[in-house]
């Protein structure tokens, strides 16, 4: 008897009932438990099933060769000889394997200290960028020199600042609703009027003049147009560098940001001062209560001042984020930005330094101070929601659901009328001061992508998607 798996004679025979082949015992319970199969076959197998076979233990014969010492030295000396060689072969292996493991080490190594090097720079590079102001600002003959990065004011611009507030602190809590300013009932009546042809496909940008009676219109297409609100058709147009992002009336004097990072301002249908201090996109534009200093905010994170008597650079602050909305304190010491990170910051505008911090929920699209200073109204990226803020505890203090999306606000002279707008249309809600209540007078289903109020707030401004107007007035 032979086993089926080694061929020899089995120390300790067993018979597998499913192929009869006779296994040694340790054999074939080695393959049962790796496999579970019968060796010969491949049927189902296990060591209960196998049946030992009673048989006398086999002697093995000792090999001829090995019945003297001399042949036995003979085979020990052979077996020394492949013993050892295996050993060199083995101290070879095992110095080429530290070679590798060695090579390979020093290559990891070598590639950490690479991307650790990378990724300093790379850092370096976006701090230096989100710090760095590209290109150059154009002015008339014998205007001043810019400057930047300052911490400070002027003294000049200083004393205009602080003389502007002043003189409008003192009086704004008791000014009085000037004589025939529109009230909640006329507003209700509000009716939308003929809707201009399309100006500027795929306009957001709308700035309506102290008048009432010009507006800007922008285009993604570069140009914004001066429309006017009495004759319904555009008087000029004037040229930005690239989409344009905002527009808005300083005095008489339009001033344009665009996706380029440059702000223009014009007189007389005239670019008079260029500035593009911005190394990405101007997202966003404010003007001061003086009515001759702006400020701009972009996506590298900084807010600029101008002065647009001198036409040049007052001071550029930067932030933690980029900046995607901007308005002045009604007194003029203040200017709130609006953040990607879901942040209001507010700062001091005559030392630069931080003066408060709020939350919101989303990214700060919107931003508009009540006339009387108290309150501050933001509205978050593609929300539906206003969020109103008393300055004076830093607490907000209500939340208005409009409805509909929000893409634009503007808080009317008296402080009476906040109005929203969006894709889905627009609505007036009122403060009321003596009940500190609020309600909605108005909700049209006039869409709008920004909207402004005109004089007295007898009428609206709104401008859709299509770069049309629509002026909403009570009907006679």
């Amino acid at each position: 008897m032979l086993c089926a798996i080694s061929g020899e004679a089995p120390q300790v025979p067993v018979v597998s009932p499913k192929s009869g082949s006779v296994f040694e015992k340790r054999l074939v319970e080695a393959y049962i438990a790796e496999h579970g199969k019968d060796p010969v076959n491949g049927e189902e197998l296990s060591t209960e099933d196998l049946i030992e076979v009673k048989s006398q233990r086999v002697v093995r014969p000792r090999p001829p060769t090995l019945t003297s010492i001399p042949s036995l030295l003979s085979v020990f000396q052979e077996e020394w000889d492949a013993l050892a060689l295996e050993t060199y072969t083995l101290r070879q292996t095992l110095v080429q394997t530290r070679q590798e493991l060695s090579s390979a080490l020093y290559q990891h190594d070598a590639a950490v200290r690479v991307i650790a090097r990378l990724t300093k720079e790379r850092d370096e590079a976006r701090d230096a960028l989100s710090k760095v102001s590209v290109g150059a600002t154009t002015a008339p003959e014998g205007a001043e020199a810019m400057q930047v990065d300052s911490t400070g004011l002027p003294q000049a611009i200083l004393e205009r600042v602080e003389n502007a507030q002043a003189a409008l602190s003192k009086t704004r809590r008791k000014r009085p609703v000037p004589e025939g300013w529109a009230t909640a009932e006329a507003i209700s009546a509000y009716q939308p009027t003929e809707t201009s042809k399309p100006l500027y496909p795929g306009s957001k940008v709308l700035s309506v003049n102290s008048s009432g009676e010009l507006a800007l219109v922008g285009g993604t297409d570069g140009v914004v147009g001066v429309y006017s609100l009495t004759q319904k058709s555009v008087t000029h147009t004037l040229q930005a560098d690239g989409p344009v992002t905002d527009a808005v009336w300083a005095s008489e004097k339009p001033v344009l940001a665009s996706s380029t990072g440059s702000v223009k301002v014009f007189e007389n249908g005239n670019e008079v001062a260029s500035f593009k201090l911005h190394s990405g996109a101007a997202t966003a534009l404010a003007v001061h209560a003086t009515g001759d200093i702006i400020a701009s905010v972009g996506t590298d994170k900084s807010y600029i001042l101008y002065d647009l008597t001198a036409n040049s650079v007052i001071t550029q602050i930067f932030a933690d984020t980029s900046l995607l909305s901007v308005k002045f304190h009604p007194d003029g010491h203040l200017v709130a930005v609006g953040g990607a990170n879901n942040q209001i910051e507010i700062f001091d505008i005559k030392t630069g330094s931080l003066a408060a911090n709020y939350s919101m929920s989303g990214p700060v699209k919107c931003l508009f101070f009540s006339e009387n200073g108290t309150f501050l109204a933001a509205a978050p990226e593609n929300s539906t929601v206003i969020s109103i803020w008393d300055l004076r505890s830093s607490k907000e203090i209500k939340m208005l659901e409009t409805g509909s999306k929000v893409d634009s606000i503007s808080w009317d002279y008296t402080g009476q009328f906040l109005l929203a707008a969006g894709p889905s249309g627009l609505s007036v809600q009122q403060f009321t001061k003596a009940t500190k209540s609020w309600s909605e007078p108005l909700r049209s289903a006039v869409p709008a992508a920004a909207v402004a109020w005109g004089p007295g707030a007898q009428s609206i401004v709104a401008l859709n998607g299509e770069g049309g107007i629509t002026v909403l007035t009570a009907q006679s």
